[in-house]
């Protein structure tokens, strides 16, 4: 029975990405999660005052913005691995350029990368026609397959056939 908060688009999607982190470990074909945040900076305005015996450091509340850091954080559960790139911006090159570092960096051996990300807007093959010449694009969008956007509260995923 589908939910009746959700559709059967969700549930086909949920199924999806659940069948996907059943299958085994396959080395030419190394599953990797994706997400990424916007953190905020900030700076301590005043020092903090340091602990004595007794009673623990203490800092203030106040604060200054000092701008804003996007952090991907990639992680391949059955591979052991995970790594966080760290970027100034959230656009659509820098994803495409994450995707770059994880086809030609981290798994340059792997057939296929079996992607498992949220949809959001930037997740997709044109965000790396945006970021590289089409020939280089063409290559990348070959090292993840075709992609497949599902809809799913935690994830979506990519079948790479």
């Amino acid at each position: 029975m589908i939910p009746p908060d959700a559709n059967a688009g969700f549930v086909a999607a949920m199924e999806d990405v659940l069948e996907t982190y059943q299958k085994p470990r396959d080395p030419n074909r190394p599953l990797v999660c994706l997400d990424e945040t916007s953190k905020q900076l900030i700076v301590e305005t005043r020092a903090p005052i340091p602990a004595k015996p007794g009673q623990p450091a203490r800092h203030d509340y106040e604060y200054q913005r000092n701008g804003v850091a996007n952090l991907f954080m990639m992680f391949a559960p059955l591979e052991g691995w995970r790594h966080v790139k760290v970027t100034d911006h959230h656009a659509a090159v820098d994803y495409a350029r994450v995707l770059k570092e994880l086809s030609d960096l981290h798994f340059p051996d792997a057939d296929k990368i079996v992607l498992v990300q949220d949809n959001l807007s930037t997740h997709t093959t044109a965000s790396l026609y945006t970021a590289f010449p089409p020939a280089q694009a063409r290559r990348l969008v070959n090292r993840f397959g075709r992609v497949s956007r599902r809809d799913c509260t935690f994830g979506f995923s990519q079948n790479w056939t």
